[in-house]
């Protein structure tokens, strides 16, 4: 049987809300009718149940050898899949692939490749729905950046939505990326996007369900690859 494990960042919230269902459940219990005691209680254990599940922080590790191959950097599913003009750093064409998050899915980020972070940044924006396709460049985001042994740069981008107000980012510019760690944490739903190479080879579809740090999203092509095509 796995173990269940809470994620820090929800430790201090369950405490505070575990804390104040308790106080409200006092007041209710000593001045109103039993049946609404009753039902102030399970309300309260369902949304504390809820809550420490939404911070679940599951042991994840993989093993894999090939390091062109590209990680689901989150849970939920693939609903962007397309050539786009990214602006803010590559300031050219990438090829976009997005995971939205719903609350029931784990919302912590893992690193999707290994390398050097060589940009960590956060900016605020507003909080439209997280599918929507301008939340991508509109909505708060931060943007980590990171190059490859063998020289590519893929970018991963944390975007709020209606209900994420708070974006955790732990990776940090000239930082290291690694497999098997967590890049961040998004508080209560949002999505992902990850930019790669034209040339990169997807496994996956829209539509199709991710598992962070366990779907491999797909493979980047390797230097001497790209140099046999061209010959």
């Amino acid at each position: 049987m796995k173990k269940f494990r809470v994620h820090h960042e929800g430790r201090n919230i369950i405490i505070f809300l575990s804390f104040l269902l308790l106080a409200v459940n006092v007041l209710v219990f000593l001045y109103t009718p039993n049946w609404l005691f009753a039902v102030t209680l399970v309300i309260a254990a369902l949304l504390l149940c809820f809550v420490t599940y939404f911070f679940r922080n599951p042991v994840r590790i993989l093993h894999i050898n090939d390091r062109n191959m590209l990680i689901a950097p989150a849970d939920g599913r693939v609903v962007v899949i397309e050539e786009v003009e990214e602006t803010e750093f590559f300031h050219d064409k990438r090829l976009q692939v997005s995971i939205f998050m719903s609350p029931f899915n784990v919302h912590a980020n893992w690193y999707p490749i290994e390398g050097n972070i060589v940009l960590s940044e956060h900016q605020k924006g507003r909080h439209m729905a997280a599918w929507l396709p301008k939340s991508s460049t509109e909505n708060e985001r931060s943007l980590v950046v990171i190059e490859t042994a063998d020289g590519e740069k893929i970018a991963v981008r944390q975007v709020a939505g209606a209900m994420a107000r708070r974006i955790i980012t732990y990776a940090k510019t000239n930082g290291k990326a690694h497999r098997n760690e967590h890049l961040g944490f998004i508080k209560f739903g949002s999505r992902v996007d990850m930019y790669l190479p034209l040339d990169t080879e997807l496994f996956v579809s829209i539509g199709d369900r991710t598992k962070g740090n366990e779907t491999i999203i797909g493979r980047l092509n390797k230097p001497f690859e790209n140099k046999n095509k061209n010959n």
